[in-house]
């Protein structure tokens, strides 16, 4: 049984519905943050990232948390944003390139997610599961959506979809790529106690993403019973949730700082042939694109990844070894395996330095970039793992390696904020 649960939101004044909106904190660096605040000053990445505006801090400094939050009571002050005078729930739609995403915002308990009853399938880093830990006690907030799946057996994604058919939304924002996210408010009692009902029928979710966010938030419940400070609403986190079979799914790109103990790119791809790899050249690519196909039609049964060091992407790929080892036969899992740390030496991918990330929603052309400049010797592009994989993984209780999927639609900050204090 799932129990979801009303909030009063803080939500941007509709004639800042526009401008506040922004991308999630996890998603830009520092510095994109500040170029993305100098051209935009209500930008909500004031509040999700405060460290973009101060840059002669150190990140983990308390006064960037206290900025944080010195920033949204501002904003609440100055009439940017209000709360919503009754508890309600949400209604999230996003539209993207034609395709129409329906979810519903509201909240869910962290005894939920220490039962296993919401499920998870990776694991946390250290470094920012500490950030939104800190983040979340100082502001006090909530600010940030967690993404979850469920498999949705009672119709609820039509019943949402009819809620809000016809009926204008109550906040809307254009990003800068075209994709439409719009917030519909539900308070209507009957209504409410109809959805609590509905998924009082769904066993378990799944989260797609927010895993940071949701063990942060679990993490400032237990703070705050120890120190006294706990509050109902401290005990529950903002989600919003999809059905399973109504998102997209890519995979999440690699980059690495060095070869290691290989002097050249040719002495790296020699070493993979010889540790059992296919290595082909993959020639001119559509580097707009967010992934490439398989060089071979039908790639069943194989593992196959994509890598570009020297000016050059190549297709890597051997026979999977166990197919009914569903964490052990990922791609990813493999990656890490043999060649992060079997070849690289990158033995801790959630805290090693040298292993970075980028989402798979970004075009090839940036990874080419990033690689090209000198900041990263290798990328690795990688095919996106099939969503029933994901929630079998999880079923089974299995954790798969940091940052295997990246999933869309991708969820604005600010558009809705759960208070705890």
């Amino acid at each position: 049984m799932v129990q979801i649960y009303r909030f009063a939101a803080i939500r941007p004044a509709r004639r800042y519905s526009e401008k506040i909106p922004s991308v999630p904190y996890d998603v830009v660096t520092a510095d994109e943050a500040r170029e993305c605040i100098e051209k935009n000053p209500l930008s909500f990445l004031r509040v999700s990232r405060p460290d973009a505006e101060l840059p002669d801090i150190p990140p983990n400094d308390d006064r960037v948390y206290r900025r944080a939050r010195e920033v949204f009571e501002s904003m609440l002050a100055d009439g940017l944003m209000e709360r919503d005078p009754e508890p309600g729930m949400y209604v999230y739609r996003a539209v993207q390139d034609g395709e129409e995403f329906v979810g519903l915002v509201c909240c869910v308990p962290t005894e939920d997610y220490e039962t296993g009853k919401i499920r998870r399938h990776e694991l946390t880093r250290y470094d920012k599961e500490e950030d939104r830990t800190r983040h979340i006690d100082a502001v006090g907030a909530n600010t940030g959506l967690v993404f979850l799946l469920y498999r949705d057996r009672q119709g609820i994604y039509s019943h949402l979809h009819s809620l809000i058919e016809g009926v204008r939304p109550d906040g809307s924002t254009t990003t800068a790529s075209g994709v439409l996210h719009q917030i519909y408010r539900i308070t209507d009692d009957a209504a409410l106690s109809h959805l609590e009902d509905l998924f009082s029928a769904v066993p378990e979710t799944y989260i797609a993403d927010g895993h940071h966010r949701a063990k942060s938030a679990v993490n400032v419940a237990a703070l705050r019973r120890r120190e006294g400070r706990f509050t109902e609403e401290a005990g529950r986190f903002m989600v919003v949730l999809f059905p399973h079979d109504r998102v997209r799914i890519h995979g999440y790109s690699r980059l690495v700082t060095d070869l290691g103990r290989y002097a050249t790119p040719r002495e790296f791809l020699e070493a993979l042939r010889e540790s059992g790899w296919t290595v082909r050249p993959c020639g001119s690519l559509d580097t707009e694109g967010y992934q490439i196909p398989p060089l071979e039609s039908d790639a069943g049964g194989r593992h196959v990844m994509h890598i570009y060091l020297d000016e050059a992407w190549y297709e890597i790929s051997r026979p999977i070894a166990d197919p009914t080892n569903l964490l052990g036969s990922l791609d990813v899992s493999v990656l890490q395996k043999d060649i992060l740390k079997g070849m690289l030496g990158i033995s801790d991918p959630q805290a090693d330095t040298r292993l970075h990330y980028m989402g798979g929603a970004k075009p090839l052309r940036e990874l080419e970039r990033l690689v090209d400049d000198g900041r990263y010797a290798l990328a690795v592009a990688m095919q996106p793992v099939p969503i029933e994989t994901v929630l079998a993984i999880a079923d089974a209780g299995g954790v798969m390696p940091p940052k295997s999927t990246w999933f869309e639609p991708k969820l604005l900050s600010g558009l809705l904020v759960h208070t705890i204090d």
